[in-house]
């Protein structure tokens, strides 16, 4: 299976954005609405909870309402508001070196994906994040020096509150620091349990522990991935391999100091790199954030994408996954 991944800048929301909805809007429609329209909340609902959980927020989500259509389902969808369950893989870890570095490997459904990166300054905030729902992220950074990126937590509680995609966007929009970051992280509900590591310009890190049923924990750990403090789901834990991954890059943080290069190249082989495309937690690719430069990197085995705020032009890949499904749901 063969994936195109797509790179674009647009300063703020306009005619790149719009025309990647249309785009992709059918595939996200029927995701969303899989269960019925009556099982996601009603626009009304959708815009209370940006407007008291993210204020900040609140114009931008309105312009991309207008830019998407102007619809009551594209605007339910785009706030990120109690949808679906979704689950996901991934590993990602704190490189213990001098300079700030998050990596992280992103393990989930080809056919399920955006495969898009996105550099944006929506109200004067620069932001570089891989897009889920072209609103939300997987993990980004900002020109603040503020990179995160998220982990399934492991655990099949589901309640009220947003998609963390949705979450990640509004804390790269407001925040700088680490501190402050944790601090939107406990406050904002999250509709599942998720791991979100945050790394900022002064190497101060956190791992929250997200979950719908249960207070945020903020934690000092810099390494996550599909548990949180003990492992819940043990049919999903074991499928994933989330302990055998989270107990090699322990090792490597604490008894193999290594140089970055050979920090990345961790992230490219097994047991962090996974080819589980069948169970949809394939890895599709690995990012790495340095948030003191404002640079990052998409990497894959053979294939590496540079990007930077002071770098950064429209372009496109074709990533092949051997053993992947050949048929693909999203454009």
């Amino acid at each position: 299976m063969t994936v195109q991944f797509r790179a674009f800048e647009e300063d703020d929301p306009g005619q790149k954005w719009s025309g990647l909805f249309a785009e992709y809007w059918p595939a996200y429609r029927a995701w969303w609405s899989r269960e019925g329209l009556t099982a996601r909340p009603t626009y009304r609902e959708c815009h209370n909870a940006i407007k008291r959980w993210m204020p900040e927020i609140i114009d931008i989500y309105e312009e991309l309402c207008e830019l998407a259509g102007g619809g009551d389902a594209e605007a339910r969808f785009l706030s990120f508001f109690c949808p679906p369950r979704y689950l996901a893989g991934c590993s990602q870890a704190i490189w213990p070196g001098d300079q700030p570095l998050l990596v992280r490997n992103y393990d989930y459904d080809p056919s399920a994906f955006d495969a898009i990166l996105m550099k944006t300054a929506w109200q004067g905030r620069g932001v570089i994040g891989t897009s889920d729902g072209l609103f939300g992220l997987v993990d980004g950074m900002n020109d603040q020096g503020l990179a995160l990126s998220l982990t399934f937590g492991g655990r099949r509680a589901v309640g009220e509150g947003f998609g963390v995609p949705l979450i990640l966007r509004y804390v790269l929009q407001t925040c700088a620091t680490a501190k402050e970051a944790g601090e939107i992280l406990q406050r904002v509900p999250c509709h599942m349990s998720y791991n979100v590591t945050v790394l900022d310009a002064e190497r101060r890190f956190l791992t929250a522990y997200l979950a719908p049923d249960r207070p945020t924990l903020l934690t000092n750990v810099p390494v996550a991935t599909n548990h949180q403090e003990r492992v819940e789901w043990a049919s999903h834990a074991r499928l994933t391999a989330t302990v055998e991954r989270e107990r090699y890059l322990l090792q490597r943080l604490s008894l193999h100091p290594e140089t970055e290069a050979r920090f990345l190249h961790n992230f490219l082989q097994p047991p962090l790199y996974s080819t589980a495309f069948g169970s949809g937690f394939g890895t599709l690719y690995t990012a790495a954030y340095w948030p003191r430069q404002g640079t990052m990197k998409l990497l894959w085995p053979h294939y590496t994408w540079k990007f930077g705020f002071e770098s950064f032009d429209d372009a496109a890949v074709s990533i092949s996954y051997p053993g992947a499904p050949v048929s693909r749901v999203t454009p």
